[in-house]
């Protein structure tokens, strides 16, 4: 079962409970269970302070796209989004999508999601040759859950892969997506973003 699924069910948090119960008579020296990769991506992407939405199907992608709309007062808004599926699967919102860069959110896929660290992997794919200091400071990425990748070199290998013709350039990843948080020395030159990650289950 994986782990968006696991969250659903009412009973999980006093499964695992006993299970860490259980596990704590192994003793300090047993080997530490690997967590899965959806688990940990989603611990390091809360922790680093992104919007995390889980979608079973499309209807879930669209209401939940509706409410980040409701809640953050954009409609009618400039929407930059460059990649035309997206454009089509969210044309009955009302939204303006433009190419430039002064607009009230970035809507777009990724590259992939790095478990690891719980960043958004992206690419001249998703953001042309731009800096993401030139981008909005809003972010609603679409993902599925088959982009999972364990590291950003895993996540690097996946895109030479599916890259039959060319390698796409400015390859970059996001993880800093608190805002208002006071930065400390190894955030300083991050590019911080307010991201909502709409995750579609596809596998």
């Amino acid at each position: 079962m994986s782990l968006f699924k696991r969250l659903l069910n009412p009973n999980y948090k006093s499964e695992e409970k006993a299970k860490k119960a259980k596990d704590s008579d192994h003793g300090k020296y047993y080997p530490e269970e690997k967590l899965p990769i959806d688990e940990k991506f989603t611990y390091y992407f809360n922790k680093n302070g992104g919007k995390f939405l889980y979608c079973e199907n499309l209807q879930e992608v669209l209401e939940s796209f509706d409410n980040i709309l409701l809640e953050n007062d954009w409609y009618e808004r400039d929407a930059l989004c460059i990649d035309d599926v997206l454009t089509s699967r969210f044309n009955g919102f009302n939204l303006n999508f433009v190419k430039k860069t002064d607009a009230a959110f970035l809507l777009s896929p990724c590259e992939g999601l790095v478990a690891n660290n719980g960043s958004i992997l992206l690419s001249s794919n998703q953001i042309k040759e731009k800096n993401l200091k030139e981008l909005p400071s809003n972010f609603i990425i679409f993902a599925t859950t088959s982009q999972l990748v364990e590291s950003i070199s895993e996540g690097l290998c996946k895109i030479k892969n599916q890259s039959k013709n060319y390698i796409p350039s400015n390859i970059t990843t996001i993880q800093d997506f608190e805002t208002e948080k006071e930065k400390d020395f190894m955030s300083y030159g991050s590019s911080t973003k307010n991201l909502y990650l709409l995750l579609l289950e596809d596998l």
